[in-house]
């Protein structure tokens, strides 16, 4: 049962429209036979992203059998993955402030703007040097320590002579101590 081509047209949009929005679906390109019995339409895509892309619809075209859609995607054109060619950033800048004169690029700052940051910057500083000042005259007696708070405390020059073998109570250890202690390298008999 042969259908004519605006049909198959017919067909592969109705295909097109439960997959995407039939907005994003332009023209017919053209149509192709790629093998026997398979009819590809190509209809031009609208998006935005996809500059030289198109709609691909494969129908089936067999004699006696009613055409049904084998295939929906969507396909790049020559051309179409190639990066466009490269524009300098300050050629791209003077296009974007012709097209845009009223606005400002995002980095750029106005001049009232400038003024402002400036004011507010010796505003800091001002506010830097009085909290100075102030903290330097305020004693709150964090910075002095209390005779009670260093009481058994050690100066790093006292816990770098303290090693911890004698105990201040025990002066002389007990021969039966070194008995039972093992013997230190230099003690060991090397005597063959």
């Amino acid at each position: 049962m042969p259908i004519t081509d605006e049909e198959r047209a017919a067909l592969a949009r109705a295909a097109l429209g439960e997959v995407v929005d039939p907005a994003e679906v332009g023209d017919l390109i053209g149509a192709e036979r790629p093998e026997p019995g398979v009819v590809d339409l190509r209809f031009a895509c609208t998006l935005a992203a996809y500059t030289g892309w198109s709609w691909v619809v494969s129908t089936s075209d067999l004699e006696g059998v009613e055409p049904t859609v084998l295939e929906v995607e969507l396909l790049p054109g020559d051309g179409a993955l190639l990066a466009p060619p490269w524009v300098p950033w300050a050629e791209r800048l003077a296009e974007w402030r012709r097209q845009h004169p009223d606005e400002r690029h995002p980095g750029e700052v106005a001049d009232d703007e400038t003024a402002e940051d400036d004011q507010d910057d010796e505003d800091r500083e001002d506010d830097d040097a009085e909290l100075d000042e102030e903290d330097l005259a305020d004693d709150d007696g964090l910075d002095e320590l209390d005779d009670a708070e260093l009481e058994g405390a050690l100066s790093p020059e006292e816990a770098e002579q303290d090693t911890g073998d004698v105990d201040d109570e025990d002066p002389e250890p007990d021969e039966a101590d070194d008995d039972d202690r093992a013997p230190r390298p230099a003690e060991e008999d090397r005597s063959l």
